[in-house]
């Protein structure tokens, strides 16, 4: 184990959702190939880790979280060879990777489940959870699928349920069973040892369940056809569990026998708990995601609060984390407008920590609308019109103007968004203005700047309504950030007679610039990044 290992604190890591990154293979549907093709772009951004969800072989009822067989690769996107080549390219550019992890469940298509549901007496029948049906023939409990129904079904040959807490494809597996610890636990080591530089770990709060098999209370805050069923019960009984912790504490056990190897688990936690996840793994090159960025109102003053309790509990021990967007989630341009996407970026960017970049935030993607006979999701197909699909955020990259935007020359999976004929990068390239180079920016900044890059966090009062103001400080070197979450001006009084420009958030302002901040305005939607 490498205790002085330092790549988690310098980089930028850039999440892929390989089906709409780049097609090289004129199917529709990115590929590593596509990826492969893409290094130079995303070392030229800046980028110096990729974490790359799912490419495992599956079925794809849920696009690879349906793990059909852990150790290939899906022949939709490459072979291993594809995949081989792509760490070899990727690590000669100095760009460490990252594989998704999928400890919860595999697909009804893997071989262990198919022993499993042979026979009661099948050796690997406990690899997975399974429970007889009430005298009714019904399912065990009220327990519900995160996509919508039941999470049991019913498996006819065997006349007994197993548990889905995903898509009913996607059938649970059971972590109190020893030897399916064991082969999950193997599994990591077989990428480490083609060298992987480390892992997301998704739904790890679902991998513990009441073994009881009791009833989930119901949540009385909810309204109908406003929430999900999911949302209709209080999940006490199926997600995070205290055995989290150690199911975590194994995992990471493993990617520390491996030298430079760093690991991020999904965590929908509120601030406690994610720092609890920290304390009790006790591991620095181990974080929680911390997805407060997305999930809090836009108002500068909660998220002061939140941000100003999660740097100081964490202190100088761990690495904060922050997310603006994922595939599970609302592009940030849709969610707070394209002009705040800008303001967020340089949220994210300025603050101590590793920040994550979903493909796309880089030139200002937005959701697009998917027509119902256009949608992929089973999420939206088993709960629709709730807006809970994932297809709107998932749509191909956008890299230039020509039809299907550069993403393939075939029509893709997923309709590209219209606006592409002026959000690409081929047109952001070529405007010194344009988010790319906002992004271009403020990457180089996070990186080269010791101040930004390992600066302790300065919590300031807020100097106007809905305006947020924090300090980087290293040693004698100060930065200044302000951002209006606002599109109305507001009039800035602040104890510094004057600072310098760094950065601002539409690039129009010189660098070096020298501004009067003890009567100033600071304009609707606008940032800076300035130097005390």
């Amino acid at each position: 184990m490498a205790d002085g290992l330092k790549w988690p604190l310098s980089s930028i890591v850039y999440h892929i959702y390989p089906r709409s990154l780049k097609d090289s293979s004129s199917d529709g549907i990115g590929d590593l190939r596509g990826i492969e093709e893409k290094l130079d772009y995303l070392l030229e951004l800046g980028i110096n880790a990729i974490w790359i969800s799912p490419i495992y072989t599956s079925p794809m009822a849920d696009f690879g979280y349906d793990v059909a067989d852990y150790r290939d690769i899906d022949q939709m996107f490459g072979k291993m060879k594809d995949f081989d080549n792509l760490i070899k390219k990727a690590h000669d550019k100095g760009i460490k990777l990252m594989m998704d992890y999928v400890p919860n469940h595999t697909s009804s298509q893997h071989i262990w489940f198919k022993e499993a549901s042979s026979s009661k007496n099948n050796p690997k029948r406990d690899w997975y959870i399974w429970a007889d049906p009430k005298a009714d023939g019904s399912a065990p409990n009220n327990w519900k699928s995160v996509f919508g129904g039941s999470a049991w079904h019913l498996d006819s040959k065997t006349n007994q349920y197993y548990l889905h807490s995903f898509y009913k494809d996607q059938p649970d597996l059971n972590w109190r069973n020893s030897d399916l610890e064991k082969a999950m636990l193997d599994v990591l080591r077989f990428w480490l040892d083609k060298g992987v530089d480390g892992f997301r770990v998704d739904a790890v709060d679902w991998v513990y369940k009441d073994p009881l098999f009791r009833d989930e209370p119901r949540n009385p805050n909810t309204l109908e056809g406003k929430h999900s069923e999911y949302d209709h019960i209080l999940h006490t009984r199926t997600f995070g569990l205290k055995e989290t912790i150690s199911v975590m504490k194994k995992i990471v056990k493993v990617v520390k026998e491996y030298e430079n190897t760093f690991i991020v688990a999904e965590a929908h936690l509120d601030l406690q708990a994610i720092i609890e996840r920290y304390v009790s793994i006790g591991w620095r090159w181990y974080q929680p995601f911390n997805f407060s960025l997305i999930n809090l109102p836009w108002k500068a003053e909660i998220h002061k609060q939140y941000i100003d309790e999660y740097d100081k509990a964490l202190g100088d021990l761990y690495i904060p984390c922050y997310v603006l967007g994922n595939h599970d989630q609302h592009r940030v341009g849709t969610r707070i407008g394209v002009k705040q996407a800008r303001i967020a970026a340089m949220l994210q960017m300025t603050l101590r920590g590793l920040p994550f970049i979903y493909y796309g935030e880089e030139i200002g993607m937005t959701d697009n609308h998917i027509s119902a006979e256009q949608v992929q999701d089973p999420y939206e197909i088993l709960s629709p019109k709730l807006g809970l699909g994932r297809d709107p955020e998932r749509t191909p990259m956008q890299w230039d103007d020509s039809k299907y935007a550069g993403f393939s020359d075939s029509k893709p999976w997923l309709p590209i968004n219209p606006n592409y004929t002026s959000v690409n990068v081929k047109s952001e390239e070529k405007d010194d203005k344009s988010m790319l180079s906002l992004y271009k920016l403020l990457i180089k900044l996070k990186k080269t700047n010791p101040v930004l890059h390992e600066g302790k966090y300065i919590a300031l009062p807020h100097p106007a309504d809905n305006v947020l103001a924090f300090m980087r400080e290293k040693g004698e070197s100060k930065i200044l950030v302000l951002l209006n979450f606002d599109d109305k001006t507001k009039k800035i009084s602040l104890p510094f007679k004057s600072a310098k420009i760094i950065c601002d958030d539409t690039l129009t302002d010189k660098p070096g610039t020298i501004l009067d901040l003890t009567d100033f305005n600071l304009e609707g939607n606008e940032g800076y990044i300035l130097q005390i």
